[in-house]
């Protein structure tokens, strides 16, 4: 029995070649030293030949097998190995979601793992270029990148020890996707060479095809972004053009008519329907010079070309004026503004925060009934000022209150004019002064659209 420890202490140490080796010694060493005559291998009891060949069969058994359990723990032990790295690689290129990024996250794993410098040259075009790599500096000879070009071209690994090109410098292993070879990945041997072994190889191949598959991924996110960006361009391009189409057409039809008619008939018309059709072109010119305007001003809020010019102003100015420029509009409209004397003044830009009364106030006026009342409140708070625009109309559909305030988007109130940018276009400078809007919905009836506007300017 001492003898069978022994042939398991060896198996579980040595290959199995060993341990097969220490079986039979070990057997031989039992005749020996334990079977008379000792010191001899003469047997002179021939059961003990039983015996010997039970102990060399049990002893053979036992070496493999422990052989066998041995070289399945190094097998499992290295293929937890790789399952770690691969899910660390999977980790890594998950979050990535640029093309140089995703090869640079995978080239520094792939160091850590390898433990030799790795390189992602990504191409150029339809070429492998040096000058795209994931490090500072270029580890390999400026030649080798030839042999770069060769594995990306044929999707065949190729370099330091391989069928082709062994005496490069490194092993170029192609990113190979499932559509497309994505960039070569480049590994540098150190000087024990132990990145050549099979198992080592096939990590590599692995490595290779992930973050080939991870660039793939990312191309694709590119392709669906731009393709829904596309999209939604010819999604507002055709909106703007709707709407245009109809809002340009209806005043310039409109002026039209009225100054042909002028033109034609100037000596036939009465002098008041002169003026009925000089007050209609005057009419339609504003508006069509309001739809212009909002155009011009959306496109400017958009692009970032609007300088705030901000300064601390009353509120009930910027009210007042705006009232002003829709006087003619509000007539037959009650009208009530309820603006406490001691409101703080607002830091704000008020030729546009003007625009945003106007704005609201000719809103109300659109979608409501001519004989309701429109209200305007202010209030202070600590930090703020509030400002609300009031109406008694049909009030805002169950879940508008966000979206009226996108572009384009047009109320379902009949016969209402206009592009849909009124409310988008409020949006933009409330936000771009810090501030809120908001719309909802009056108790009793009606909407309600109020703006938060800071009531200080910054220290």
């Amino acid at each position: 029995m001492v003898y069978l420890l022994g042939v398991v202490a060896v198996a579980i140490r040595c290959g199995q070649r060993v341990s097969v080796a220490a079986s039979v010694v070990s057997v031989a060493a039992f005749d020996f030293f334990c079977v008379p005559p000792y010191l001899t291998f003469i047997v002179s009891d021939y059961e003990y030949l039983v015996t010997f060949a039970g102990m060399l069969v049990v002893a053979l058994v036992i070496s493999a097998q422990t052989a066998r359990i041995r070289a399945q723990a190094l097998h499992a032990t290295r293929r937890e190995a790789r399952t770690q790295a691969l899910y660390r690689l999977s980790r890594a290129l998950a979050g990535q979601t640029r093309v140089f990024e995703t090869a640079r996250a995978a080239a520094e794993l792939a160091e850590e793992v390898f433990e030799v410098k790795v390189v992602i040259f990504l191409p150029d075009e339809d070429r492998i270029s040096f000058r795209k790599r994931t490090s500072e500096s270029l580890p390999v000879p400026l030649s080798d990148e030839a042999i770069a070009q060769w594995a990306f071209e044929r999707g065949v690994k190729a370099g330091a020890r391989m069928e082709n090109f062994p005496n490069a410098t490194a092993v170029y292993a192609p990113l190979l996707g499932a559509r497309e070879i994505c960039g070569v990945m480049c590994v540098i041997p150190d000087a024990a060479g132990h990145i050549f072994s099979e198992d080592q190889q096939n990590l590599v191949d692995l490595f290779a095809n992930q973050t080939a598959l991870a660039i793939e991924r990312t191309l694709s996110q590119k392709a669906a972004e731009d393709t829904r960006l596309r999209m939604e361009t010819e999604q507002m391009r055709s909106s703007l053009l709707s709407a245009i189409s109809h809002d340009l057409r209806t005043p310039l039809a409109s002026i039209t008519g009225a100054a042909s008619t002028l033109r034609s008939q100037h000596d036939k018309l009465a002098p008041e329907v002169k003026q009925e059709l000089l007050e209609s072109i005057a009419e339609e010119a504003e508006r069509l010079n309001r739809l212009v305007g909002n155009l011009l001003d959306m496109t400017r809020f958009e692009s970032g070309a609007v300088e705030l010019r901000r300064d601390l102003y009353p509120l009930e100015e910027i009210v007042g004026s705006a009232l002003q420029r829709v006087e003619r509009q509000l007539q037959g409209r009650a009208v009530t503004a309820v603006l406490p004397g001691d409101l703080p003044l607002v830091y704000v830009d008020d030729v546009l925060i003007g625009q945003v009364v106007t704005n609201l106030v000719e809103n109300a006026l659109k979608y409501t009934p001519k004989e309701t009342p429109l209200e305007i409140a202010a209030e202070a708070t600590p930090d703020a000022v509030i400002l609300e625009v009031r109406d008694r109309g049909p009030g805002l559909p169950a879940g508008d209150e966000e979206r009226i305030f996108e572009k384009f988007y047009r109320g379902s109130a009949k016969g209402a004019r206009g592009a849909g940018l009124g409310l988008a276009i409020c949006r933009a400078i409330v936000q771009a002064h810090q501030g809120k809007i908001q719309a909802f919905n009056r108790p009793g009836g009606g909407a309600a659209f109020r703006m938060s506007l800071p009531a200080r300017s910054p220290s």
